[in-house]
């Protein structure tokens, strides 16, 4: 299930009683519940399972309204259905999250302990191997003459041989000790991962409660339990559907397209990725409006790659890389057809103290489009790959950012993924604002996918 489409933004909500509409309660956040001890630790899991009923009952609800004809009472009760859902979801999620806490906090301790014997062994090695240069560097006649007896020299030589076994034992501990601690380490890095997923889907679905609720008035308004009238708001969030199927997706250095069309080559895309459209669509957007931001330029100078400014004509220097991708921009002129000195690209950003030279919608720079070039232009069967072309540049994101784990899935595989495609190996620190921007519009354009797929969860054009 995709979660942050589950409800959406516009869904309108009442509830069907003896005595006509009324309206359901409203949704208060939960707190995850401690799940510590045995008792508590089955307490949650009883809960947990007690939910997954319940969330099995309201789907059950829903599939059967579903096939109902488009009506007042057939639809509220399926939007009834799903809040109802939504709220038990939130709550057994809430359990999760509470599980999850606790294995952190006891990965947490064993990682701990695990790396103060790292230390420890460290140490270990250390004396050892100071005391075995000195053996080692003290030859044997030294130590006959200096031994009392004979019996002393050989057991002086035997301690040394002891020594070497003992060094070998300590190192081969040592190295396990690396191999479990990195192995708990790397488990722990998931269960994190794992409890920021639970915590994003909880919040969301919360989000797209309180949403509906907000707009459960709207229905009650218009429709005053009139069937006609409730089919006109129908009509209107259809309209309002079609309406933004045909509005115009702003893309940077290329001419813009519609949003369903976007939607259509981000959709194509996951069949061959697995990375959401939502996601792929999100970074588009992000990209369109920094463009606004950087400006564009105009490559001047092959051997410095200097350039200038489109709009003020003034000189740029660090338009693009000469020696890393201005090589490959020439090329793919030469390939495409178009002037490698009138073909604009990203201007740098003086901020950053980078190169620019990234190339249309999805702002790849020439080195990179070189990697996926080829895959892109086998994916939607063409010859050579154009940068500027939306339906390439959308495949050629989405591979980017399946190789950057975004297939995955999940607000942590998915925030991670759009950092490195920002910031490439520095995605940790450079790259984190970037990926805020992107993950905050992911559920607003899951919301307008499920408007378009879905007509009835559309909003009313307020």
């Amino acid at each position: 299930m995709n979660v942050r489409g589950y409800i959406g933004a516009s869904v309108l909500v009442v509830a069907v009683g003896a005595g006509g509409l009324f309206a359901l309660p409203a949704a208060h956040a939960q707190t995850a519940p401690v799940c510590v001890t045995d008792e508590q630790k089955a307490a949650c899991q009883a809960q947990y399972d007690e939910l997954q009923k319940e969330i099995a009952q309201y789907q059950q609800i829903i599939d059967q309204t579903k096939a109902q004809e488009a009506s007042l009472k057939g639809d509220v009760t399926q939007l009834n259905a799903q809040i109802a859902k939504a709220q038990a979801e939130i709550k057994q999620r809430n359990v999760v999250i509470g599980q999850l806490s606790t294995q952190i906090q006891q990965k947490t301790a064993t990682v701990q302990t695990l790396e103060q014997r790292l230390t420890a062994s460290q140490e270990s090695v250390a004396k050892l191997l100071r005391e075995k240069y000195e053996q080692d560097n003290t030859p044997l006649a030294v130590l006959a003459l200096s031994s009392g007896s004979l019996s002393d020299f050989f057991t002086q030589v035997n301690d040394v041989n002891m020594l070497d076994a003992s060094l070998q034992e300590h190192m081969q501990e040592l190295q396990g000790i690396k191999t479990q601690t990195q192995a708990e380490a790397d488990a722990l890095s998931k269960q994190q991962d794992a409890q920021k997923d639970a915590r994003y889907t909880a919040q969301v679905l919360q989000q797209q409660v309180s949403q509906t609720k907000q707009q459960k008035t709207q229905l009650l308004t218009a429709t005053k339990g009139q069937e006609a009238q409730y089919q006109k708001v129908l009509a209107q969030r259809q309209a309002a559907a079609a309406a933004l199927k045909a509005a115009l997706f702003p893309l940077r250095d290329a001419a813009s397209i519609t949003f369903g069309t976007a939607l259509t080559y981000a959709q194509a895309a996951e069949g061959a990725t697995g990375v959401d459209p939502a996601l792929v669509l999100a970074i588009l957007t992000q990209e369109s409006n920094l463009g606004a931001n950087v400006g564009q330029c105009f490559l001047a100078n092959d051997e410095t790659g200097a350039g200038v400014n489109k709009k003020t004509g003034n000189p740029m220097s660090k338009v693009m890389n000469p020696t890393r991708d201005v090589p490959l921009f020439l090329a793919l002129g030469n390939q495409l057809g178009f002037d490698p000195h009138g073909q604009v690209v990203s201007c740098p950003i003086p901020s950053a103290g980078g190169w620019g030279g990234a190339m249309g919608p999805a702002q790849f720079i020439p080195s990179t489009w070189k990697l996926y070039a080829a895959r892109v232009a086998s994916a939607n069967g063409k010859g050579i790959a154009n940068p500027w072309d939306p339906k390439d540049a959308i495949t050629a994101m989405a591979f980017l950012l399946e190789d950057n784990g975004a297939a995955a899935g999940g607000y942590s595989a998915e925030h991670r993924a759009a950092a490195k495609y920002y910031a490439g190996a520095a995605w940790a620190t450079a790259g984190t604002t970037y990926a805020n921007q992107v993950m905050a519009r992911v559920s607003s354009i899951q919301t307008e996918i499920d408007c378009i797929n879905d007509n009835s969860s559309c909003s009313l054009g307020n």
